[in-house]
């Protein structure tokens, strides 16, 4: 199990490397999806997940009856994305899918510097952004917090655990503000040293099955509570 979650996390960090000079948001990972899924159905509470690899690894294999045929949920999740990247994509990955509402789980790869050197302002102007481009488009917004993490095993020099939970005192009282839901992942799955409890995390970034076993009723619980908003 340790050897394929080694593997999981290399996946997701690098499968949208090859792409990026020439599809730098990763526009052709669900094209063909989603033309093939159309506009929902009437009355249909549709839900897109965005997201990075902690969303997609949701669906690969954390909890993938949770985006099967018999829900509305979809999974629009991309291994080693950036805030940068979903913004640019999510018109084509959320708006044009005339979800209900959107699930938005972003950030920690901007704290590692996937895709540069960034400030925590320019992740928070990101979801900021995506934010309004879903509001303005009557979608309701759950916005996720940063789960923790004090190492990246992939980029050691950085630490990123008091920015985690700087990150996430903002995403709180942004939601707080902007008619937003906040979903506290980081409460239920945090250590003692600000970083994923061990049976949630075998590299201390993505979640175990175990996580996503904690996290999938959260999500749920906010889901339910977006859609009876005003």
């Amino acid at each position: 199990m340790k050897k394929l979650f080694l593997k999981l996390s290399t996946l997701f960090l690098f499968m949208s490397a090859p792409l990026q000079s020439q599809d730098w948001p990763n526009f052709e990972r669900y094209k063909a999806e989603n033309e093939k899924i159309g506009l929902p159905a009437a009355h249909e509470n549709r839900v897109v997940f965005m997201g990075n690899s902690i969303t997609q690894g949701w669906k690969d294999y954390g909890n993938p009856e949770l985006f099967s045929d018999s829900t509305s949920y979809i999974n629009r999740g991309i291994g080693g994305q950036t805030t940068p990247q979903m913004l640019v994509r999510f018109r084509a990955d959320v708006i044009a899918l005339k979800p209900k509402a959107v699930v938005i789980l972003a950030g920690i790869n901007d704290i590692a510097e996937n895709t540069g050197p960034t400030t925590l302002k320019m992740i928070q102007d990101n979801i900021i952004s995506m934010v309004e481009l879903a509001q303005a488009n009557k979608i309701k917004v759950i916005l996720s917090s940063i789960l923790p993490a004090n190492k990246f095993p992939w980029r050691p020099s950085i630490y990123p655990a008091d920015k985690v939970i700087e990150m996430n005192i903002f995403l709180k009282d942004y939601a707080e503000k902007n008619n937003c839901i906040y979903l506290d992942y980081y409460t239920a799955l945090v250590d003692d040293n600000k970083g994923m409890k061990a049976e949630y995390s075998e590299d201390g970034v993505h979640p175990t099955i175990a996580g996503y076993d904690i996290m999938t009723p959260l999500v749920i619980e906010a889901i339910n509570k977006a859609l009876l908003q005003e």
